[in-house]
């Protein structure tokens, strides 16, 4: 949905249960014009659809979220400052269910904190 459009994603990386990639935004896109003209911010619904979408590439099937427990945004993303970061989901698979626990990181300050179930 948002993916080679708002943003792009390196080929993860798995260790385990632990999923890494890079996350490259587009600073032109049209979002950023009304989400905040003259200071760009990513939106924290896009954030969390990232995620989703990095998840769906990796399963290689159609999610959606059933559950949020806790999401955290603790610093803007401004696509000029920051047009790369790291994703890292932890995730287990229980019967058809997939709990991801995420953040969305550069160089130490952390973006967004994510834990969730999606089905």
């Amino acid at each position: 949905m948002l993916n080679n459009n708002f943003f792009g994603f390196t080929t993860p990386e798995t260790d385990g249960c632990l999923l890494k990639t890079t996350i490259t935004l587009n600073p032109a896109h049209e979002i950023f014009k009304g989400h905040f003209p003259g200071n760009p911010i990513v939106p924290g619904v896009c954030m969390m659809q990232m995620i989703k979408e990095v998840l769906e590439n990796q399963l290689g099937k159609k999610l959606r979220l059933v559950k949020a427990d806790n999401i955290k945004f603790l610093s803007f993303i401004n696509p000029n400052e920051y047009p790369q970061f790291g994703l890292g989901i932890k995730m287990s698979t229980v019967d058809e269910q997939v709990k991801a626990d995420a953040q969305l990181v550069n160089e130490g300050i952390v973006f967004l904190k994510f834990k969730g179930v999606f089905k």
